[in-house]
């Protein structure tokens, strides 16, 4: 909901960082790739309670995934950039509720699931109409900076990581959290069904 809103108000900042970056040694990719793996430690960091070091992996790995888009812009956006990057942000999506449900299996199992169940809905219905959104050439005038077509919803990124920031920080409330951002997920995936059906349908006239 707030991405298209927040991204021209920091993209600032990342292009300065960016323009430093811009190194023949350093690679849209190889930025998206060591995020990732700072990323990753989100999951043994939350699996032995250890919050605050999953919130610094957490939002390290956020950081360089606006520094890799924004060299990429620098240097020109690829389709194999574009597809790294967004396979890599969904499996660190679903890294860090999988970290919650490791750190209290008995409280965290039902609710992390659910979120879980919630994620694929945004995730599976954000990607199908990317993928033919990118057929009929459809113009995204919301997220021009995007290598393909990005469809928003109340769940977007910034709505994503403010839940993981908030969980580590109150992890006795990461249940709480899991229940209400998964509904507002399914509300998402029921609107982006909806109307990127409408939007394809009429295409299609």
């Amino acid at each position: 909901m707030f991405d298209s809103y927040l991204h021209p108000r920091i993209k600032p900042s990342l292009e300065r960082i960016a323009a430093a970056l811009d190194k023949p040694s350093i690679t849209p990719d190889g930025l998206t790739l060591i995020g990732f793996a700072i990323g990753v430690l989100a999951l043994p960091f939350l699996a032995l309670q250890w919050y605050g070091a999953a919130l610094v992996a957490i939002i390290l790995n956020r950081l360089f995934d606006g520094l890799d888009g924004a060299l990429a812009r620098r240097r020109g956006l690829t389709d194999a950039g574009g597809f790294l990057d967004i396979s890599l942000d969904f499996l660190f999506y679903a890294l860090v509720p999988f970290g919650f449900i490791l750190a209290e299996p008995t409280q965290n199992a039902l609710a992390g699931g659910w979120l879980l169940f919630a994620f694929i809905g945004t995730g599976s219905s954000f990607l199908a109409f990317a993928a033919v959104a990118q057929k009929h050439q459809l113009d995204n005038p919301g997220y021009a900076h995007k290598s393909f077509y990005y469809l928003g919803g109340l769940t977007e990124g910034t709505e994503t990581i403010a839940l993981f920031v908030l969980s580590c920080l109150f992890p006795q409330w990461f249940v709480w959290f899991a229940w209400v951002f998964g509904a507002l997920c399914w509300m998402t995936t029921f609107t982006r069904v909806w109307s990127g059906y409408e939007t394809l349908r009429r295409v299609g006239q």
